[in-house]
């Protein structure tokens, strides 16, 4: 059998049942804090952008409930609420040595799929179980970013087999749908370095919902190419390289590892901020107070967030920019005392105080540190004041991550900061779906993610 029938063969016998009892708590919370980042992002200019194309494509008519409200196709459909999800880079992240991915990212399709054909609640949390494993495991095992491409590329794999998964789809038929959306979706990572755009937010979004239209194929009985891994011209002989996965020995179990943002910012930026805001409340020192910022971090996070590799960090004019700037992260979060959707204001980016200050932020590449990523996310922080005190602080994690996972409490808390368009009762109505998953299912979650004012074409 070649990887994808064997990952095919996973994916279809794949049941919610099995997972341990923890780890499908953790796949709840991560639903919860999922659709809780897409009512936050509701009405936002791109997720608005999209939505305009959407319903200029379906005419607001389809068999999928879009967040917000109204309907359209399926793919649509994961499109959009995929956009959702991503836009305020707010959403739970996995860490692995050479790559990190967000597997929330494929729930809009997994969604869609199991709404579309009427699964069930336990189908569902089997198809999402799927996906989280298809795509963490891959970014254990086949990482893609050093070699030019980006995680989305996982998100094609990962998609494919977990919407393949929520609408009960046979082995024969899975393997054709992973097959195709492997072969034809394997994006850039110039999606993230340079000039950052609005492609940023949604890369991953239209490669899960691109898998989707190949699961729909699939379902038809359209073939694809089996061999699209270990193939002449395949992922390892193009893309990865060798590496391999026994499928048949792979658990439910990669949700359980996943970590979940405290602060609206890049994943890698979570226990630096955390650090400083620790110092500012401890001293009570205000941003204008401030005359440099000094960061000792790992080398992912300088590569990526710090001004390594993936770019200028210090030209910060838009929220893609922003949230992906260690500079202005820490010199926002100096001055506001949060790191919140409030931040990427254009308005508050582009305010005298935070582009001076985040021009007097130093961030480093430490050895000993890196070494010790991803088990943990080092930061060691330096804080100089005008007065010419020094203040230091250093954070191994951050509330979120694997040494302090966020609980049902937690993600309760999370979802109501973001939800505010709900009201109190839509908000305890959205929490109790999903909580009650097995029986609200895709229909009832969707159901209770209604908000007529944002949601008018």
């Amino acid at each position: 059998m070649t990887f994808i029938e064997d990952l095919a063969s996973f994916a279809a016998a794949a049941d919610a049942v099995d997972m341990d009892a923890a780890d499908r708590e953790a796949l709840k919370v991560r639903i919860l804090d999922a659709v809780g980042c897409a009512l936050g992002a509701l009405g936002a200019d791109v997720p608005v952008k999209v939505r305009r194309a959407v319903d200029g494509l379906d005419g607001g008519r389809g068999a999928c409930t879009l967040v917000g409200g109204g309907h359209a196709a399926p793919d649509h459909a994961a499109l959009h609420n995929g956009a959702l999800v991503r836009f305020l880079d707010f959403n739970d992240a996995y860490l692995a040595p050479g790559e990190t991915c967000h597997p929330s990212d494929d729930l809009a399709a997994v969604l869609a799929a199991a709404e579309h054909t009427r699964a069930d609640g336990r189908d569902l949390l089997a198809g999402l179980a799927v996906a989280y494993q298809v795509q963490c495991r891959l970014a254990d095992e086949a990482p893609v970013r050093a070699r030019g491409f980006d995680h989305a590329v996982h998100s094609a794999y990962a998609a494919a087999a977990g919407a393949s998964r929520a609408m009960a789809l046979d082995e024969e038929r899975t393997a054709d749908a992973v097959a195709m959306a492997a072969t034809a979706l394997n994006a850039l990572r110039v999606t993230r370095t340079g000039v950052l755009s609005e492609w940023k937010g949604l890369a991953a979004p239209m490669a899960a919902a691109a898998a989707l239209q190949a699961v729909y194929l699939a379902a038809e009985g359209v073939t694809g190419p089996r061999e699209a891994v270990e193939g002449t011209g395949g992922f390892r002989d193009a893309i990865a390289g060798p590496f391999a996965i026994d499928w048949a020995s792979e658990r439910l179990d990669a949700v359980g590892a996943t970590i979940v943002k405290k602060h609206n910012a890049e994943i890698h930026s979570q226990s630096a901020i955390e650090a400083l805001l620790e110092l500012r409340a401890r001293h009570r020192f205000r941003g204008g107070e401030v005359a440099s910022i000094r960061l000792r971090t790992f080398q992912v996070a300088y590569d990526i967030i710090g001004g390594g590799r993936e770019g200028d960090k210090k030209r910060v004019r838009t929220k893609e920019e922003a949230d992906h700037s260690l500079p202005y992260l820490l010199a926002v979060a100096a001055l506001d005392g949060e790191v919140s959707p409030a931040q990427y204001q254009a308005k508050r980016i582009l305010r005298d105080d935070v582009q001076s200050l985040l021009r007097r932020v130093e961030v480093v590449a430490d050895d000993d540190l890196s070494g010790r990523f991803p088990r943990a996310m080092p930061a060691r922080l330096e804080v100089r004041l005008r007065s010419g005190e020094v203040l230091e602080a250093a954070r191994d994690d951050y509330p979120g991550f694997g040494t302090d996972p966020m609980d049902r409490v937690g993600a309760e808390a999370k979802f109501r900061r973001l939800a505010g368009k709900l009201g109190r009762g839509g908000q305890d109505a959205a929490i109790e779906a999903v909580w009650g998953l097995e029986d609200e299912g895709a229909e009832g979650l969707l159901a209770r993610l209604t908000v007529p004012a944002v949601a008018a074409p």
